[in-house]
Parts: C-alpha cells; structure tokens; sequence
C-alpha cells in the first residue's frame, strides 16, 4: 500500500556524478491509486517533502517576497536593513521593466548580484549557488493565488487579467519560484495542463512583482504521463507555434513540440508523476538540470537538455576526469566516442560537454573540431549561439596558434585541416605538454 507518513524515501544516489539515474524500476502499488487532481497534488507535495524539500503555506506575494527575504539572508549569510532589502529587492530582483528574458539572463549569466549597504559597502548576493549546489534550499508551496491584473504589463501584448488564478504547485529555489507543475486528473489530456500555464503566462505570471516570470522549467502532468520544457521567449518557434495556435502573436510563446519525457540512463521514460517525483524532483538532479544542463543561447532561448543529453555530456566529463586522475592522458583510454542519432541534439550534447570540460580546474583548452566541409554559415551560426566569438579560430592557422598560445578562448572551434596545419608547422610546441580535450 501507500507508504505511510513517516516513510522518507533515501534518495537514489547521493553522489554529485549522475543526474540521470542508471536505471528506475517503478514500485508497482503506486500507479493510479491518486485519481482526482486535489489526491495526485497532495501525493506530489507528500513526496517532495519525503526529499527534503520544505513545506510552505504560502498564499500570496506579501509572504512569497517575505520568505525570499529569509532565504536569501540565509544563503548569503547577511541580514538586510529594511532599506537596504527594499532597494535590493526593487533594482536587482524585481525591476518594474525587467521580463522573462531579463529574469533568465540573470538566473543563467548574472546570478550574483551587488548590494549597496547603508553604510556605503558593497557586498556581492548570490540569488543561487551554483558551484555548491546543496547550499541551495528547495521548498515547495500550492494553490498561490493571483488576483486579476489592474492592467496590461508592459512586456507582454496581452489583455489585462480579468480573473484570479491560482497555480497547483511550484517549487521555490531560494525563495525565487523556479519550477511550476500544473496538475490535471488521471484521463485529461496533458495539453490542456500546458495551455492551461501559457494561459497563466498571459494573464498573471507578470502580475504585480512579477517573481513568477522567474520560473525556469514547466512540467505538466496527469498523474499517468508527465513532461517537462523551458521557460523561454522562443522567437525562433514562433512561426511554428503561430501556425498552431489561432490566438493572438505574443512576445512569449511555448511549443507543445518541446515539450521532453525525462528517462533512466537506459532513455527509458518515466512517465509516472510518483517516479518522475523521485527522480527528476530528486534535490541534486532538479539543481542540476537548474544550473548546469539549460542553455541560454546567444538569441536568449532558454534550452534544457534532455535525458540522454544530459548522460552523454556527465559521461564524456566523467572520462576526462578518470583520465586525469589515472594519469591515462594521450592513450586512447582518454577518450570514447558518444552515438547519437540524427536530429537528437549532437550540437548542443557536444558544446555543453565543451562547455563543462573548459571549466575544468585541469583542463586548459577545449578544442572543438569540425571538417571543413562542414563549418558553414549554419554550424557557425549554431556555436556562436552558445558561446559568441568562439567560432572565429576557424581564420587561419596562425589565429589558431595565437588563440592555443594565449590565456583567453578556453573554448576554439576549428577545422581539422587548420589543426593539421598547426601540427605540422609547430612540432615540440609547449601546447602538447598542456591538457586539451579535443572534441570531434
């Protein structure tokens, strides 16, 4: 039967390594015993809190701006005048022209933000760790109220809500709502679940401080079938997305298409509210995928990686780490090769494993090769997306050695042909005696 109150669930690996568990094998009572929206809602939170994540009964923005206080002075180690909480919270967290876009931006490239005391010094606020990601708190709040909207936000061309919404359950990062989950009952369609949030979006997720537009990753559930997607301002799926939808052309647009299954690390989906519950919700693999596998690309599209993605990239990262440490560099032992098929992803498994790998205390340099035959415009296009000028190694031989010489680009995208290049005119270069990895 259902476990009772007092059961807490051991999370499945406590180490920092797997974001993906290898493989989840499903406890055949839990299934369909939750029918009603109200019942599957109550399991949910029952289940978060079994993984450390804490309750709140928060209602409304007053106490949800209140608690983001208390978080982060905690996460921070400060405690804020009222004055100096108020100008924080106005110019750094809340501002009155800030949208989704510029609340991502933070969230991904800005996270640690300058607090101007009251007696003239400055001290730098992070809103997450993203370096110890157990620092962070997770709490889990429902039934948040909205009342309807006094008039229409300026970021958004949407009429003014006319109603009160109120959210099923969203997950708090440091006080910051990060992760919303829209319930529907067992034999609703899930997509009514995912209309029902772009409805959410247009109506009231700006309304008054507009901390909900901080929210990073959606996921819609029934009970029986669960997905996930990335908040994000997709101009590039809004041709898609419009010939979809009949309604009105907005700034901010969601594609059913996007919308991921999330998987064991056989890529076998899970499916079921209660196992995604314990596997994605699992504290480390949620501030994983927060921190590490969403992309914001150069056209501020957020992207989150999918499972596979994901175990692809945590492999290539634990090789190079093995490698390292078993001082099994330059042998083939140092290397692998990941299979992906066509239109899963490749470029993105790869430079965000580049991304990763460069930021590695050992790591010098991350080579990123490609054939000439196969730097067109397009890939061009795609590396600048992620990482802006890292594509313009590829001039000339000599923009490469200068490039492999000098302390900057930790990330150069070149042919292999340049690279033969190099080899071939710089034999017993100090560069062969550094640690590069080399991505094909």
């Amino acid at each position: 039967g259902a476990p009772g109150r007092g059961t807490r669930f051991e999370p499945i690996a406590v180490s920092s390594e797997s974001t993906v568990v290898a493989e989840f094998v499903p406890d055949a009572t839990t299934a369909s015993s939750y029918q009603s929206e109200d019942q599957l809602e109550r399991e949910f939170i029952r289940l978060l809190q079994s993984q450390a994540y804490e309750y709140l009964p928060i209602a409304n923005e007053e106490q949800l701006i209140a608690n983001l206080r208390i978080q982060l002075e905690a996460l921070n180690g400060i405690h804020f005048s009222d004055a100096e909480w108020e100008q924080f919270f106005s110019e750094k967290i809340a501002g009155a022209n800030d949208g989704i876009a510029d609340k991502t931006v933070r969230i991904h490239e800005d996270h640690v933000q300058l607090l101007e005391r009251d007696d003239g010094s400055i001290k730098n606020i992070a809103l997450i760790d993203k370096s110890n990601i157990h620092n962070n708190r997770l709490q889990v709040i429902n039934q948040y109220e909205v009342a309807g909207g006094s008039g229409a936000p300026t970021n958004v061309d949407a009429r003014p809500a006319k109603y009160s919404n109120r959210y099923d359950v969203t997950v708090l990062v440091n006080g910051l709502p990060m992760v919303h989950v829209e319930l529907k009952r067992r034999g609703v369609d899930i997509r009514e679940a995912f209309n029902q949030i772009d409805r959410y979006q247009r109506d009231s997720f700006w309304v008054g401080s507009g901390l909900f537009e901080y929210v990073q990753l959606f996921v819609i559930s029934n009970g029986t079938l669960t997905k996930y997607y990335s908040n994000t301002t997709r101009r590039e799926h809004l041709a898609e997305a419009g010939k979809k939808s009949s309604g009105p052309r907005r700034k901010t647009s969601n594609s059913f298409e996007f919308t991921s299954w999330w998987a064991d690390a056989q890529n076998k989906p899970i499916q079921d509210l209660t196992a995604f519950a314990k596997t994605f919700f699992a504290k480390h693999s949620l501030l994983n995928v927060l921190t590490k596998y969403c992309v914001l690309t150069a056209d501020r599209m957020l992207l989150v990686m999918r499972p596979y993605q994901i175990v692809a990239t945590e492999r290539i990262l634990q090789r190079i780490d093995v490698s390292t440490n078993y001082k099994t560099l330059g042998t083939l032992g140092a290397g692998g090769y990941v299979w992906h098929t066509t239109g899963s992803g490749k470029t993105l498994t790869s430079f965000k494993a580049a991304q990763l790998a460069s930021r590695l205390p050992s790591v010098d340099k991350v080579l990123f090769v490609v054939d000439r035959k196969d730097l067109d415009y397009q890939t061009m296009r795609e590396y600048d997306r992620f990482e802006k000028g890292a594509a313009n190694s590829n001039a000339s031989t000599a923009v490469l050695k200068k490039q492999l010489e000098g302390p900057g680009a930790r990330i150069i995208i070149t042919t292999i042909q340049k690279l033969a290049g190099f080899i071939a005119g710089n034999k017993g270069h100090d560069i062969y005696g550094g640690h590069i990895v080399i991505i094909f």
